[in-house]
Formats: C-alpha cells, structure tokens, sequence
C-alpha cells in the first residue's frame, strides 16, 4: 500500500461500541411514544454502519416516511442525552493508537451516524485533539463516498485510506477511489479490502512503521 497522508476512520465498530446506549435510546422512545415492541442488541448490530434512511425503514416498517424521520429524530435526541453520561466501550488500543498516529497523519471521523454523534464520542473519548475533522451522514445526508471526497477535498487530502468494519465501508471506499482497510474485530465481515488488521495496535504499528 503506497504511504498515506491521512487516515479516515469509521466510529462504531472501529473505534467504539455504544450499541448498548444506542439500543436503549430506541426503546426509551417506544415506550414514550407507546410502540408496543422492544429492539434487542443483536438486531442493531446488524444495522450498524447503515444510513439513517435505511435503518428507519427497517425499524420502521409499519410507518410512512414522515412518521418514520420524526420517530427516528426523537430517537436521536435521547441518544445525544444518553451518550454523555453512558458512552460506550473503547476497544482496545484505540486511545494510545489515536495519539501516536495523530503525530504522523492527519486522522478524521467519517459515520453514517446522525448529526453532532461524532462530536460526543470524541468529547467522551477525550480525543479531540488528535482529530482534524469530522463529518457525519446526518449533516447532509449523503453517502460515505460523497464525504470521503468532501474531507478530500476540504482538505486537499492526496492519499487518504478508510478505515472501517463492514463491507458497506469497503464499498464506499471502491466508490472513493481509496484504498479500504479493514478490521475484523468490529460488527461486520468482509474479503474485499486492501489491508486488514484483527485489532487496534496492529493497526497503529503498521502505519507508524511506514
């Protein structure tokens, strides 16, 4: 792989797991709301790394669209109460590895997550000072390599690679055109990659080595 000049990486999956937080988001609002079901954990995992849109019509079958967005918004209103005061878990390596590469690349967040989510995970991680930049899904809507090219070009990024968990990332990263690393520890699985890695300090050492 030709030595990159900055590293975009995915939240969860990749630098965290919160689908604990982020499952009881949605069952606080069925049960204000008096939606007579209850997710589990293993049904959200299956969606993580999916675009609002998409997991709205999966959750939410029974909704039209409207109904859907104006659901899915109050869900995400408890979340950013909730992820400040619950979190989620760090995998391991993370927070050294973050420090050390901010010291060679400049490192970014890329999610399908909704708006201001990226932010609260790098106040709770207490990271905001190894990350350059941030861009979720919820700002405009648009898929990861629409934003892969945004933050290319907002910050004349020549050689930058994704970092991600799940197939969908590799995807977006082909559609990119930039190489796709993987790691295999997180909520997806995938053999279309350019590198891959089965944990965090791999990963920091290979790029700190190149």
């Amino acid at each position: 792989m030709q030595k990159p000049d900055s590293l975009i990486f995915d939240m969860d999956g990749t630098l965290w797991d919160a689908v604990d937080t982020y499952t009881e988001s949605w069952n606080l609002i069925f049960k204000k709301l008096h939606i007579d079901r209850q997710i589990a954990r293993e049904q959200l995992v299956e969606r993580i790394g999916w675009d609002g849109n998409k997991v709205m019509q999966a959750v939410l079958p029974e909704f039209d669209e409207e109904k859907r967005k104006e659901i899915y918004n109050d869900v995400n209103c408890i979340r950013r109460q909730l992820l400040p005061i619950n979190g989620g878990i760090l995998y391991e390596g993370v927070l050294e590895g973050l420090k050390q590469l901010s010291s060679k690349y400049q490192l970014f967040i890329l999610s399908n997550c909704a708006r201001d989510i990226i932010r609260l995970f790098i106040n709770w991680a207490d990271i905001d000072d190894y990350i350059t930049d941030e861009i979720a899904y919820g700002v405009n809507c648009m898929p990861k390599h629409h934003n892969m090219k945004l933050l290319m070009d907002t910050h004349r990024l020549r050689t930058p690679v994704y970092i991600g968990d799940t197939s969908g990332d590799g995807d977006q990263s082909r559609q990119a055109g930039i190489p796709f690393v993987f790691v295999s520890y997180g909520f997806g699985k995938t053999d279309d990659y350019d590198i891959k890695f089965d944990d965090f300090k791999s990963l920091t050492d290979y790029f700190m080595e190149l």
